[in-house]
C-alpha cells in the first residue's frame, strides 16, 4: 500500500518500522485502490432499503443471503433510467466501487440497473398490477362504453411504424374517420412519459375547438419482448389510462402479450388492427342492414294496412244494415205519435179537475177568519215591540251603571288612601335612618372647603375653611390664611370640639 500514498507521506520515526499517516490520507489511500479495481463492475442481487430525498438521488442496498452492499443512484443517472428500483427486486447494477470518507464505509455509485432476467420482471410486474388492483384502477364498474361512431379518433403510437398504417388502413376500408396522431416513443426510457403526456393532452383538448378533441382513443404498439413492452407497465401509464374521460382501447403487442394498460383500460384490443375494427363498423354492412331495414320497415307498414283492411272487412261484414238498425225506432215512432193527442187530453181534464177541487176551498168567508188571525197576531207582535218596555230596560240598565260606578270610585280611593298611608310611613322611616334626624337632636355634621366631611380633629385643622352643618342650615366659618413663603409652620393651638 505504501506504492500508493503520496510523495510526502511522512518517514518512519527512529525506533518505528511503520510511518504515521493521517485519516484523510489513509482514507484516500483506500478510495485509490477500490477505484482502481473496482472501476467498472457489475453485480447482482436484491434491492433492500430503497429511498428518495428530496435531492432527486436514490439511496439503496443492494443484498444477498449473507452480505448488504450500500448503493447510490445520483440525480441526473436516476432520470435516465428505464427501470425505477423498487424494494425487492432482483437487479443487475452497473457501476463503480468507491468510499465514502465520512462514514467509513464502501458503496456502489451505480450507473444503470435492470431487472435479473424475465422472472424477476414477472414478480415486479405482478406485484405492481396487485397494488394498482388494490385502488381501484381496474375496476369494471369504471370502464366507459366505446361510442359506437366516433367522429375523431386519436392514435398514440410511433408515427414510422407499421402499427399507425395498418390502422388507418383498417379504418379506412370499414369506415372513414377523421385520426389525429400523437407521435410518441414506444419502447425505451421515453416511453412511460410521452405516452402518459399524450393521454392527458388528448383529454385537455376542448370539445369543438380549433383542433377538435378526440371521441375515442387507441394506445397502439406491435409486439414485443416483455423489456421491449415493458414501458406500457409503468404506473404514470397505467393512471393516465384510468384517469381518462376518453374512452380508451388498449393495443399493444400480440394477442399473447399482456401490459397492465390491459387492465385499466376501457377495451382491450388483441392487436392495432383489431383496435380499428373495435373503434368503427364496417360502412358497406351498414348501407346493407339499412337497406334491410328499409324494406322490412317498407313491408311492415305494407303488410299493416293489409291486415287492418281485412279486419275492416270482415267486421263490416259483421254489422247490420242501416235500414234494419231502423224499422224498430221508427215503428216505436208512429205508436207514440198516435198516442200522443189522447194523453194531452186526458192530462188536461186532470189538470183542470184538480183546479176545481182547489178553487171550491177559497171562500170570502174563509179568507177574512185568515184576515183576522193574522191582524191579531200582528196586534201581539206590535205589543212586544212597543217603546215603554225599552224605556223600563234602558232605566234599569242606567241604574246598574250608577251602582257599578260608585263601588268602582270608592274601592280606587280606598286604594289611593293605602297607597298613600305606605308612602308615608316609607317616608318616615326614611326620616328616621338618615343623618337629618340626628341632627334635629343636637348633632352637627362639620365640611372641608370640597364639601367633604370631616371626622377627626386632625382634618378639621387642616382645612383652610370650615362649613358646619346644622339642623336649621349651614353656617360658614372663617378659615387661616396661607402660610408665607420660607416662614416655619406654628403649631397650631389646641383647639376644642365643635361639637
Amino acid at each position: 500500500m505504501s506504492d500508493l500514498l503520496d510523495d510526502d507521506t511522512p518517514a518512519p520515526q527512529g525506533g518505528q518500522n511503520n510511518p504515521e499517516y493521517t485519516v484523510s490520507e489513509i482514507s484516500g489511500a483506500v478510495k485509490r485502490v477500490l477505484e482502481g479495481e473496482f472501476s467498472h463492475v457489475r453485480i447482482r442481487g436484491e434491492l433492500g432499503r430503497v429511498t428518495m430525498p428530496r435531492s432527486g438521488h436514490i439511496y439503496l442496498d443492494l443484498k444477498d443471503d449473507r452480505s448488504v452492499l450500500a448503493a447510490v443512484i445520483w440525480k441526473g443517472v436516476a432520470a435516465r433510467l428505464s427501470t425505477q428500483p423498487e424494494e425487492g427486486m432482483e437487479v443487475i447494477a452497473t457501476g463503480r466501487i468507491t468510499t465514502f470518507g465520512g462514514q467509513s464505509k464502501y458503496q456502489l455509485i451505480i450507473e444503470d440497473i435492470e431487472p435479473a432476467g424475465a422472472g424477476a420482471l414477472m414478480a415486479m410486474l405482478d406485484k405492481r398490477r396487485r397494488a394498482l388492483a388494490a385502488e381501484g384502477l381496474f375496476d369494471e364498474a369504471r370502464k366507459q362504453p366505446i361510442p359506437y361512431l366516433p367522429e375523431v379518433i386519436g392514435v398514440v403510437t410511433s408515427p414510422t411504424g407499421a402499427v399507425i398504417r395498418d390502422i388507418l388502413h383498417r379504418l379506412r376500408d370499414r369506415f372513414p374517420r377523421k385520426v389525429l396522431i400523437w407521435p410518441v416513443a414506444v419502447q425505451g426510457a421515453n416511453c412511460a412519459p410521452e405516452v402518459a403526456r399524450a393521454i392527458a393532452g388528448f383529454n385537455a383538448l376542448t370539445p369543438g375547438g380549433a383542433l377538435p378533441r378526440p371521441d375515442l382513443i387507441i394506445v397502439a404498439r406491435g409486439g414485443g419482448s416483455l423489456e421491449d413492452l415493458w414501458g406500457f407497465n409503468e404506473e404514470i401509464v397505467v393512471r393516465a389510462a384510468a384517469a381518462s374521460r376518453i374512452p380508451l382501447i388498449s393495443a399493444v403487442g400480440h394477442e399473447t402479450d399482456t401490459t397492465l394498460i390491459d387492465f385499466a383500460a376501457d377495451k382491450r384490443a388483441p392487436t392495432p388492427t383489431a383496435a380499428a375494427e373495435m373503434a368503427v363498423p364496417v360502412r358497406l354492412d351498414l348501407l346493407a342492414w339499412l337497406d334491410g331495414q328499409s324494406g322490412r320497415l317498407t313491408r311492415a307498414l305494407t303488410g299493416g294496412v293489409s291486415l287492418r283492411a281485412q279486419r275492416l272487412r270482415d267486421l263490416s261484414r259483421a254489422l247490420p244494415r242501416a235500414d234494419t238498425l231502423l224499422d224498430g225506432p221508427r215503428q216505436r215512432l208512429d205508436v207514440l205519435a198516435d198516442r200522443l193527442p189522447a194523453a194531452l187530453i186526458r192530462s188536461v181534464q186532470l189538470r183542470r179537475v184538480a183546479l176545481s177541487d182547489h178553487a171550491g176551498a177559497l171562500r170570502p168567508a174563509l179568507l177574512r177568519r185568515a184576515i183576522q188571525a193574522e191582524r191579531r197576531n200582528l196586534a201581539v207582535a206590535s205589543d212586544r215591540l212597543s217603546l215603554d218596555r225599552f224605556r223600563a230596560d234602558l232605566e234599569r240598565k242606567n241604574r246598574d251603571l250608577a251602582s257599578l260606578s260608585r263601588r268602582l270610585s270608592d274601592a280606587g280611593q280606598r286604594q289611593v288612601k293605602t297607597w298613600r298611608q305606605r308612602i308615608e310611613e316609607q317616608d318616615r322611616l326614611r326620616l328616621t335612618l338618615g343623618y337629618e334626624a340626628t341632627l334635629l337632636r343636637g348633632y352637627a355634621v362639620v365640611r372641608g372647603e370640597g364639601g367633604e366631611v370631616l371626622t377627626t380633629k386632625a382634618q378639621a385643622a387642616k382645612a383652610r375653611a370650615l362649613e358646619i352643618q346644622f339642623a336649621d342650615g349651614r353656617l360658614a366659618v372663617g378659615g387661616k390664611p396661607a402660610p408665607k413663603a420660607g416662614a416655619k409652620p406654628q403649631t397650631p393651638p389646641e383647639q376644642g370640639s365643635l361639637l
